[in-house]
């Protein structure tokens, strides 16, 4: 199956950094990482999101891809909470997934967005909304993992730009030269949420992060700090 037509511009919106989910104001790891040294220029930053993307970015596509395919939202957020184990980035998840329903409520009005605003007033976590989001735009479960995926790289390219005054023509380079990674990133995750039909929750992504995990509760205690996370 491909995504519609009608579909595509839905698509573009939702990976767009304009979109107001609030992504602009997270650096996914990328600030923490700036002050240890270790994105210092264009390659390190390529080998800090290419990490990330095999790691949280493939968890975030295949939660996103199973919301999507219409598995029970509650459910997928409790699995979301138990592959986030940073109290810190759960909480930034939660923020992020209750600015991304507002926003999809405005857009893209559907009786299971609302549901989920009503179970989770305080906010579901950011890829499990983005799939419930995907699915009353009528996109598929691919859409919703390429959205993902590319989310936890196009996040750290973009702050970079900023912490490090990288010139942005190379962040840009950085995204191009990681495209084929996304797409296999998606299509795994994808792969991943449709075997999570017949078996259950159980067998999507855990892959975990622990450095990024550690930076994130230390990032969220500094007392000046230029991105949110």
């Amino acid at each position: 199956m491909t995504t519609t037509p009608a579909a595509r511009a839905a698509l573009l919106l939702l990976a767009d950094g304009r979109f107001p989910a609030g992504g602009h104001a997270h650096s996914g790891g990328a600030e923490a990482a700036v002050a240890d040294g270790r994105v210092r220029d264009a390659a390190t930053l390529a080998d800090f999101c290419r990490g990330r993307l095999h790691t949280t970015g493939l968890v975030a596509a295949a939660l996103a891809a199973a919301a999507t395919f219409g598995l029970d939202p509650l459910v997928l957020d409790a699995a979301a909470d138990a592959r986030t184990p940073s109290p810190a980035l759960r909480t930034t998840s939660r923020k992020l997934g209750r600015q991304l329903l507002r926003a999809a409520r405005a857009a893209w009005p559907a009786p299971a967005l609302d549901q989920l605003a009503a179970a989770r007033p305080r906010g579901a976590h950011q890829p499990v909304v983005l799939g419930v989001t995907a699915r009353a735009a009528g996109l598929l479960p691919q859409d919703a993992a390429h959205v993902a995926a590319y989310e936890s790289v196009s996040g750290p390219a973009t702050a970079a730009v900023r912490l490090l005054s990288l010139d942005p023509f190379h962040a840009a380079a950085v995204l191009a030269r990681l495209a084929p990674c996304v797409d296999e990133a998606a299509a795994a995750a994808a792969l991943a949420a449709e075997r999570a039909l017949a078996e259950g929750p159980d067998v999507l992504p855990a892959a975990s992060a622990p450095l990024l995990d550690l930076a994130a509760q230390d990032h969220a205690a500094w007392p000046v700090r230029l991105f949110a996370s």
